[in-house]
């Protein structure tokens, strides 16, 4: 006779043996990135932490650059199993486990706000920006090569003549840290890090807040957005000013959707004045503010308090500050560039090389593109603006923002966290929904660990070889925890579609069946 035992979620299986609790795991893993910035994370040319001797011994000498880059790449998957475990253990989200959550990202944040900047070093032009206002000139004209010693405030050569991407509201926090510390780039990078963190605690109150509106497990939401270790590295390690955007776009759509429409407009404006990307989501706001059985004339009119009053609040700081409406112009005029893994960068690579192979100029070919793309991003916004139901409109919000960053040439790994939160919010299954969760987060933390690290250039033959390391470890670490790690892979099993779950659960090998 043949019993079948009880076959486990796949979700929750632990697995053999003695382990650590993700929070645990995970705060080995943030620190383990901690140590690692020390080594390849960016420093201004002046700070004076490039005088410690411990520093200089680690960033000077090829040992301590590969040592730092194993134990940052290697830190960084950690973080990323402790994630997955986190929520493997959490599955179902009983009572509490937002709590949990909390604690995780509390825990896995905190060794990540002394780290020097890694995955990017867009919080140094933050500085220059600020020492633009700070001396009467205009970032929306002016780059930041028009001042003293730029360069050797660690801004990438690639901002020195770029106007400014940010709304009028951030630029005013770059004057208020450029009026704390002045100048110094290691006092600015922690300030703009807390500032950072701000938005992230935001993103951590307002995501459970809207899952509970839509029926969604708040914890559940919390963990695929903000406990996710790519968020967490790109917005508290990183400093990026993007949390901030996002929170307050959270908060907005939160008090927009609980029809207290005025505090909800004035936290998109403030959103929008951050960076003004998040101008795409007024007509939805509206459209909650409303109701979710407005008429047509109802929503009509609180799109005109909507515009009307977003107008109003971005005069005021315009005037206030003296720059007007000027990132209105820079917003519609920027995105220069492609890169490989945008779908149109990829599409302008591959006709480019084509156009390249029979002599043909292909100079004309991203500018078209891009074209094509701002248009067909403009069509599908308008169409989930006036189209689907209203119980969906958040969903709707997030497509329309989508279809912004999808159909932009440039796509860096934060500007998905900007639609990750929107999307948890409304539900992501633990399907392909989950996988591609999965997926992305690992992506773009194995580019972000490669791309950006930070070799002197006496030791630039280096670069490449430290590249490769650090892609090689992510590759290894990627299959080992999707094929071999007998806590991590049920996992990804468990996101197959059915038909592949019940061949795999029907083979041979199968350790369920005893004979008795």
């Amino acid at each position: 006779m043949k019993h079948l035992r009880a076959t486990p979620d796949p979700r929750t299986v632990t697995g053999r043996g003695l382990h650590l609790s993700p929070l645990i795991q995970g705060t080995i893993g943030s620190l383990m990135i901690l140590l690692g910035s020390y080594a390849i994370g960016w420093l201004a040319s002046v700070s004076p932490l490039n005088r410690y001797p411990l520093l200089i011994a680690i960033r000077t000498d090829y040992a301590g650059v590969i040592a730092g880059t194993v134990i940052l790449t290697l830190g960084c998957w950690i973080l990323f199993r402790a994630w997955l475990r986190l929520g493997q253990q959490l599955a179902g989200w009983p009572e509490g486990s937002l709590q949990v959550v909390r604690k995780a990202v509390w825990a896995w944040s905190a060794p990540m706000l002394l780290a020097l900047p890694i995955f990017s070093r867009d919080v140094f032009a933050y500085i220059g920006q600020g020492r633009l206002v700070a001396a009467g000139q205009d970032p929306y004209v002016d780059g930041i090569s028009t001042l003293n010693n730029w360069f050797q405030l660690g801004a990438d050569i690639t901002w020195a003549e770029d106007e400014t991407p940010y709304g009028p509201l951030y630029l005013n926090v770059e004057y208020w840290v450029n009026q704390l510390v002045g100048s110094s780039p290691d006092a600015s990078v922690l300030l703009y890090r807390l500032v950072a963190f701000l938005g992230v605690i935001l993103c951590l109150i307002y995501v459970p807040k809207i899952a509970a509106l839509h029926k969604v497990s708040g914890a559940k939401a919390a963990w695929i957005s903000v406990a996710n270790p790519l968020f967490l590295i790109s917005f508290v390690a990183s400093a990026h000013n993007d949390s901030l955007m996002v929170g307050l776009a959270l908060a907005g759509t939160y008090y927009a959707a609980t029809r207290r429409g005025v505090l909800g407009v004035v936290l998109i404006a403030a959103s929008i004045g951050v960076k003004p990307i998040t101008i795409v989501l007024l007509p939805f706001i509206g459209l909650l503010w409303a109701g979710p059985k407005a008429s047509w004339g109802r929503k009509i009119r609180y799109w005109v308090y909507t515009v009307v009053l977003v107008a109003v609040i971005m005069a005021i700081i315009g005037w206030a500050n003296g720059y007007g409406f000027g990132w209105l112009k820079v917003m519609l005029g920027t995105g220069t560039g492609a890169v490989t893994f945008a779908p149109l960068g990829a599409i302008n690579m591959v006709l480019s090389g084509a156009l390249a192979t029979i002599g043909l100029p292909a100079d004309w070919l991203l500018p078209i593109l891009k074209l094509i793309g701002r248009l067909a991003s403009v069509g599908l916004v308008l169409l989930l603006i006036f189209k689907g139901k209203s119980t969906h409109l958040v969903q709707r919000m997030a497509l329309a923002f989508s279809a912004l960053v999808v159909l932009s040439p440039i796509i860096q790994p934060w500007y998905i966290l900007w639609l990750l939160p929107f999307f948890a919010v409304t539900g992501i299954r633990d399907d392909w929904q989950l996988l591609w969760v999965y997926f992305t987060t690992a992506f773009f933390i194995a580019f972000g660990a490669a791309d950006q690290i930070f070799i002197w250039q006496f030791l630039s033959d280096l670069d490449p070889w430290v590249k490769h390391l650090s892609t090689g470890i992510s590759w290894v670490m990627m299959a080992y925890l999707a094929f071999l790690d007998p806590r991590t892979k049920p996992l990804f099993a468990a996101t197959l579609p059915a038909a592949l779950r019940r061949s795999r659960a029907a083979a041979p090998r199968d350790p369920g069946v005893t004979k008795q």
